[in-house]
């Protein structure tokens, strides 16, 4: 009889502890799940309005904040739904914990979106793809930079807000403080480059000797500024090789910069022949040839002889194009076409090696 008492005992001990954590699971679980739901149905109809809206300010909004405002909405639920259960205080203060510190980083994330979304409104004004984009590379190579600075900030504001909940880091905190004047040359030291960094990058975002999209001449190699970051830059080679340099070799070496003022730029283009060659001959083909071509856009045309020599003479056709690109193509079709005009109508005008024969010399 007894034995059958301890088991209703246990039993009953058994469904009282049952109780005593189904029930705030059930209901953290129904919070969950009425902001999760919340969240979708709000999301469902701003994207109806997108969708028939004309502006693209919408669709940034929806894309950069729907994944960060859906966890905040569960995290708000989450902790409203701790208000009327009845928990121990020592589970309470645990989930209270757990939960600001989630909400740090809600926070931290939704702030980093926000600076994304005004990097993208800002730069919908001004767009790269076009043929006189030297504003819009401007604008997007700065706004690129701050962008990373502001993230960078963010994070470390969230993780020292993170760290500074907890008492023994706080205390950690006090004693480095107290120490701060060694620490501080000890850091000093290790983040001298690092600090040089950061502050080449500011000075790239506004000085701006390079953009993106600029044409440069780095190391010896034609390429385009493909990304800027604060520490490092990547050239698009023309061969679309890809050549990493540090930030801090635009701010403390030389370079080329073909689009620094504007994309227009000179093209040359040498050749060299006989003493004979017709100049004006020559200059009037070479006038023809960019008539005809797409690439020129009607600014310079110049043949002028740059050079003698016993042997021959140089030439130098100059012609101008919108861009660097369509300057390499223009000057391959200028000489490959005044090569042509050479050899077809001056052959004798061609390079050639003299030699003079004495009376007598011959065999």
């Amino acid at each position: 009889m007894r034995s059958l008492v301890m088991e209703d005992i246990d039993m009953w001990d058994t469904l009282l502890s049952w109780k005593g954590w189904l029930w705030p699971v059930t209901v953290l679980s129904l919070a969950v799940v009425v902001a999760l739901g919340c969240h979708f149905i709000i999301v469902h109809v701003l994207s109806h309005f997108a969708r028939r809206s004309a502006s693209k300010v919408d669709d940034v909004l929806l894309r950069h904040l729907r994944r960060p405002v859906r966890w905040i909405m569960v995290a708000v639920a989450f902790r409203l739904a701790l208000d009327p259960l009845d928990l121990s205080e020592g589970v309470r203060n645990l989930a209270l914990m757990v939960f600001g510190l989630t909400f740090i980083a809600l926070i931290a994330w939704l702030l980093i979106k926000a600076v994304y979304i005004l990097s993208d409104v800002a730069t919908l004004r001004f767009q790269v793809d076009v043929k006189d984009n030297l504003r819009a590379r401007k604008v997007h190579t700065q706004l690129r930079v701050l962008r990373q600075i502001l993230v960078i900030v963010i994070v470390i504001i969230a993780s020292a807000s993170i760290l500074m909940t907890f008492p023994k880091v706080r205390q950690l905190g006090t004693a480095i403080l107290a120490s701060a004047g060694i620490i501080g040359i000890v850091v000093g030291l290790a983040a001298q480059k690092t600090l040089a960094t950061f502050i080449a990058g500011l000075q790239i975002a506004f000085t701006q000797p390079i953009r993106l999209d600029d044409v440069v001449i780095v190391e010896g190699e034609w390429g385009r500024i493909e990304e800027i970051t604060l520490t490092y830059v990547v050239v698009r080679i023309w061969d679309l090789r890809r050549l990493i340099v540090p930030i801090t070799y635009f701010i403390e070496r030389p370079f080329q910069n073909w689009t620094r003022i504007s994309a227009d730029i000179l093209g040359t283009v040498f050749l060299y022949v006989d003493h004979t060659v017709p100049t004006d001959a020559v200059r009037a083909e070479l006038q023809r040839i960019l008539e005809a071509s797409e690439s020129w856009d009607r600014k310079v045309c110049v043949l002028q002889v740059t050079n003698t020599s016993e042997r021959t003479v140089e030439l130098r056709a100059l012609m101008s194009a919108a861009d660097a690109s369509l300057a390499w193509n223009l000057r391959c079709e200028v000489r490959e076409k005044l090569v042509e005009f050479v050899r077809n109508n001056y052959p004798h005008a061609l390079p050639r090696l003299r030699a003079e024969l004495e009376k007598g010399e011959c065999p």
